[in-house]
């Protein structure tokens, strides 16, 4: 049986071209009265530009806590039978991307795991530092046979997140959460859940967005505003940075784990989130625009057409066309249905290359000179393969203008970028790659205009993948890579089912074989 396509959608505009990969979205509810499951299924439809590579929701009804989840986009995993089968008052859910462990069922979420007193599900967007230490910390609390989702062959750190709390008698679940959390480094937004009870957690950086909405009858966790627009749910405020929360029948409760040391991740207002999401006060959108504009500043130059690479230059080409007087125009269209696909195209196809994704105007583009706007060049491939397009299609001129500076340095942080020795920019100059490229001029809007753009203190935000700058220590290379849990030499011994805690009747013995 041939294998169906994955319907990811993507950056990449060239078959095997990796562009910069998203982080993971994460979805939580409390309504008592209503179809959480369904909220939860348009709350991550919100949130799939996050992570396309599978889906899952976790839902409870006070006794019992079931867990549905699949390879593919949210639309492809469930249907109307599947959400049917979800009931409760609680759920939570998440679509992934991976960066740390690889693509399959198997490491898909929410991750399953039991407690001192039930059963807990657990989303998380980021990527942790100290998976290394925490293997050993597992090994140590729970002995080194690999148990629960470790001893099905998951292989992420959210699975080790899921092993620690599985806690001892003495302990609740919100308690041993609360000694768990501060041991934790790297960046981690966390939706989890017991029968009872709908947790959230954010590291002390608050590297990734997480937001809390109210609904009529509930409360709603989610990665981006968009998630609570699309539910009905109010914004109320962000999940603060080392903030831990509990909502039950009881209210909402809040803790700090751990004292705030902001550093959101830059890359958010650049790429990552949608144009209509808020963060930290600040419309995405906006900040966009205003890096259209303040590049258009630093990099003037003479031209009949500012064009977009849609979908994601398109706000900043405005800024750029608004403050430089230079018309704006869309010079090329995009197959909205083209995602990646099993269906390999053949050498023909695939010498077409770009054109799979996107086609110029001719008429438009004809005899014009171009400033041509996207949001940042990784290796470089597909803005050359879009300017040769471009040029055949008949452009006098292409400048190519990036609203975000060189990406010179990987992200440990949730964003899955190209290797330091495959970055472009790593040796280059901007005329070196503007060359390489075939462009007539390249300009990268600063550093200092990007932060200014986004109206944050430089000194709250991660630009790491910029300047290099890490604001959350990592350890040494041998503990860092998307890999590291497959490693056989790690402190896990062979498998044991360690499912043996969760009660039979909620259907935790059989929750992790794949259907």
């Amino acid at each position: 049986m041939a294998p169906r396509a994955d319907g990811r959608l993507n950056h990449d505009l060239l078959p095997d071209e990796k562009g910069p990969q998203d982080a993971c979205g994460v979805f939580g509810v409390w309504a008592p009265g209503e179809e959480v499951a369904k909220l939860t299924y348009f709350g991550l439809y919100a949130l799939q530009h996050r992570g396309q590579e599978s889906a899952g929701i976790a839902t409870s009804n006070g006794s019992q806590l079931l867990v549905y989840k699949d390879m593919g986009l949210v639309s492809q995993v469930f249907d109307e039978t599947a959400l049917n089968a979800l009931q409760g008052h609680i759920a939570i859910g998440h679509a992934r991307y991976s960066t740390t462990g690889a693509s399959n069922w198997e490491n898909a979420q929410p991750t399953l795991g039991p407690t001192a007193a039930g059963t807990v599900a657990l989303g998380h967007n980021g990527n942790l530092t100290n998976t290394a230490e925490l293997v050993e910390l597992v090994a140590e609390r729970y002995g080194s046979q690999r148990r629960g989702e470790l001893a099905r062959g998951n292989t992420t750190d959210t699975a080790l997140i899921t092993a620690l709390l599985a806690g001892d008698p003495d302990h609740t679940l919100e308690a041993t959460a609360l000694e768990v959390l501060p041991r934790l480094r790297g960046a981690f937004s966390l939706v989890f859940m017991d029968e009872r009870t709908l947790y959230a957690a954010r590291d002390p950086q608050g590297v990734r967005p997480l937001v809390l909405g109210r609904l009529e009858r509930g409360w709603v966790v989610a990665s981006e505003t968009p998630a609570l627009d699309i539910v009905g749910a109010s914004f109320v405020r962000e999940v603060e940075p080392g903030e831990f929360i509990a909502i039950d029948s009881d209210g909402l409760r809040s803790t700090k784990f751990a004292t705030p040391e902001r550093a959101g991740c830059v890359f958010e207002y650049v790429y990552l989130a949608r144009p209509d999401t808020t963060i930290a006060g600040r419309s995405v959108h906006a900040a966009r625009v205003e890096m259209g504009r303040r590049l258009a500043i630093e990099h003037p130059v003479e031209a009949d057409l500012v064009i977009p690479v849609p979908e994601s230059g398109t706000p900043a080409a405005v800024g750029y066309a608004q403050q430089s007087g230079i018309p704006f125009g869309q010079g090329l269209t995009k197959n909205a249905y083209v995602g990646r696909t099993f269906i390999q195209p053949s050498q023909t196809l695939r010498q077409l290359g770009i054109r799979l994704k996107l086609n110029p105007l001719r008429e438009i583009i004809r005899g014009k000179r171009l400033v041509v706007v996207d949001d940042s060049i990784v290796r470089g491939n597909t803005q050359r393969a879009l300017i040769r397009m471009l040029r055949e299609a008949g452009a006098a001129e292409v400048h190519v203008r990036i609203s975000s500076p060189p990406v010179k340095w990987p992200c440990f942080y949730g964003i899955d970028f190209a290797s330091r020795a495959e970055l472009i920019a790593n040796g280059l100059t901007p005329d070196e790659i503007g060359a390489s490229l075939g462009a007539d001029s390249l300009g990268y809007i600063s550093e200092t205009s990007l932060i200014e753009a986004t109206e944050q203190p430089a000194s709250q935000l991660c630009t790491a993948c910029f300047s290099g700058r890490y604001p959350i220590e990592l350890p040494s290379a041998d503990q860092l890579g998307k890999h590291l849990l497959e490693q056989n030499e790690l402190p896990l011994g062979a498998p044991e089912d360690g499912l043996v805690a969760i009660i039979p009747g909620a259907g935790g013995a059989t929750a992790l074989d794949h259907p």
